[in-house]
């Protein structure tokens, strides 16, 4: 079964074609991060958009890639049945302008075609980013996800079968990363700033908080944002540098910590890493190194499918469409989708 996946929940126009939920034959992302640059974060209107331009040439590329014309036909034969059999689009949670263009633009195909169609949580889309690329991972795993957005710590028994066990009680880390990179004049976004500077700062150079909230795997950022503020103002000589590799160890002590704790506590056989801050370096080795000593499997999926795509959210109404059938076409975009 061939799924198109379409992603525009924020900033990332996405298209992809996916089989079986395990196979990607095609994942096309135009990213706006140079349209929202100037403004030091995404724009909501600007956003939707750059989406309204983007969705049909990204969706055609990834027709293409995938060996279909623009109708979901095979290539070269244009009088063939639609090899496309379902339309997958994010429903939320995002922004609301960003989110109506890929719906709309799912269920306009869904019904041209005659295929079903998905709507699908984003932030379930995100489990699925470490199953694409490695398709015999063992279950059960917790999944950190950490993004601009959120940050939450998930059981996973079965495609399909997960619960939240932890979140962050006010900033996601990377909100985190965005606002502290803004307030050292890194620019945005943010993660991939401090991530390249901290290469070169002494991350003892001062000693942030690590809020833990003993007795919980929830997290909370708001508290080291403050502290870093505070250390610049007090030592206003300090170096970007110095303060990228300090704040950044601050954060991801706690996330391998706070990670590895729930690990144990559910019996876990893996952790995954998922969202955009999991293309975070640091991260990605803390957590490689903390689960081999754990003799747990890490499993980070590559950067390309950190951050926002269309591959995951094919994978994941796949899945969906297989558990519960396909999405009414009454049902609209909803940015404050719970998870």
């Amino acid at each position: 079964m061939k799924v198109l996946g379409i992603e525009t929940s924020c900033d990332e126009t996405a298209a992809a074609v996916v089989a079986d939920g395990r196979t990607v034959l095609s994942s096309v992302v135009s990213s706006q991060v140079d349209l929202h640059a100037r403004y030091g974060g995404v724009v909501p209107e600007i956003a939707s958009r750059a989406h309204t331009e983007l969705t049909l040439p990204v969706v055609t590329d990834a027709l293409f890639a995938a060996g279909l014309d623009r109708r979901g036909r095979a290539v070269g034969n244009p009088g063939g049945p639609v090899a496309i059999d379902a339309v997958a689009a994010t429903m939320g949670p995002g922004l609301i302008g960003a989110l109506l263009v890929g719906v709309s633009s799912a269920k306009a195909l869904a019904m041209a075609w005659g295929v079903p169609y998905v709507g699908v949580n984003h932030l379930e889309g995100h489990l699925y980013s470490s199953f694409l690329e490695d398709p015999d991972l063992e279950l059960p795993v917790v999944v950190l996800l950490v993004s601009g957005g959120h940050t939450m710590l998930i059981e996973m028994d079965a495609p399909g079968s997960y619960r939240a066990i932890g979140r962050t009680r006010d900033d996601a880390a990377g909100e985190a990363f965005d606002k502290v990179a803004r307030y050292l004049g890194l620019g945005y976004p943010g993660g991939p700033a401090i991530d390249r500077l901290s290469g070169f700062g002494d991350p003892e150079s001062a000693r942030f908080p690590r809020a833990m909230l003993e007795g919980t795997h929830d997290f909370s950022f708001s508290g080291l944002k403050t502290a870093v503020v505070n250390h610049v103002r007090a030592h206003p000589d300090v170096t970007n540098e110095d303060m990228a590799a300090a704040f950044q160890a601050a954060i991801v002590d706690v996330l391998v910590a706070k990670t590895l704790a729930a690990a144990d506590d559910v019996g876990a056989r893996g952790v995954c890493l998922a969202g955009g801050v999991a293309a975070n370096s640091s991260l990605r080795a803390r957590i490689a190194k903390a689960c081999g000593e754990a003799g747990l499997g890490a499993f980070p999926p590559s950067r390309a499918m950190c951050t926002d795509n269309a591959a995951m959210i094919a994978a994941a109404g796949y899945f969906q469409l297989r558990r519960s059938g396909p999405t009414s076409l009454d049902a609209g975009a909803v940015p404050d989708l719970a998870f």
